[in-house]
């Protein structure tokens, strides 16, 4: 797992800030470090959420290192500000009220589980961020959501929902699990 100083996590929150208030505010342009540093430069996943007044308001990312750090942040805080279905485009008046979390990812690995108490077991919550697969449905939730949904049966539960399967899917097989593990920091 990388480890981003104080001062690159600063870098990218104010470049998420700035990234949607460019979009929100004519003249205005996204902040990016002069000089970025090499760990935000590594190609990694990274999802940007925002809250406000602590109720999710927009969560998108990349779970593929396929860009940069820098420039998956600044992609996806506008997206999740703009572009994440579940809710309507930010605005401006609601910029200020809004926190910005920010995750980095680590390699997702795959789970070999011989059933589903196998599976449940080999889980960590709050740590593991788990990706659930089948065909091409497919959902992940972030380690974070373990907050709200502790119980492991109604955590992959809501994960196979959101993946528009049956709740039941992962205990009946032909699913995929994998599981990664976040850096998060917020505002």
């Amino acid at each position: 797992m990388s480890h981003l100083t104080d001062s690159d996590k600063k870098a990218l929150l104010t470049l998420a800030r700035s990234a949607i208030a460019a979009e929100l505010v004519r003249g205005k342009k996204p902040i990016r470090p002069e000089k970025p540093s090499e760990e935000i430069t590594r190609k990694r996943g990274c999802f940007v959420s925002l809250h406000k007044t602590g109720d999710l308001r927009g969560c998108i990312g990349t779970i593929e290192s396929i860009v940069p750090v820098i420039l998956g942040v600044e992609e996806n805080a506008k997206n999740a500000a703009f572009q994440d279905p579940r809710f309507p485009p930010l605005r401006k008046e609601d910029l200020e009220s809004v926190d910005i979390e920010i995750s980095i990812l680590t390699e997702p690995r795959l789970l070999v589980f011989k059933d589903s108490d196998d599976l449940k077991h080999q889980l960590k919550p709050g740590i593991h961020g788990v990706i659930l697969s089948k065909g091409y449905q497919r959902a992940t939730f972030l380690p974070q959501v373990w907050d709200q949904l502790p119980d492991a049966e109604d955590f992959l539960s809501q994960l196979c929902r959101k993946a528009g399967m049956e709740r039941s899917c992962w205990k009946t097989g032909g699913v995929t699990v994998s599981v990664y593990e976040v850096e998060h920091f917020s505002e």
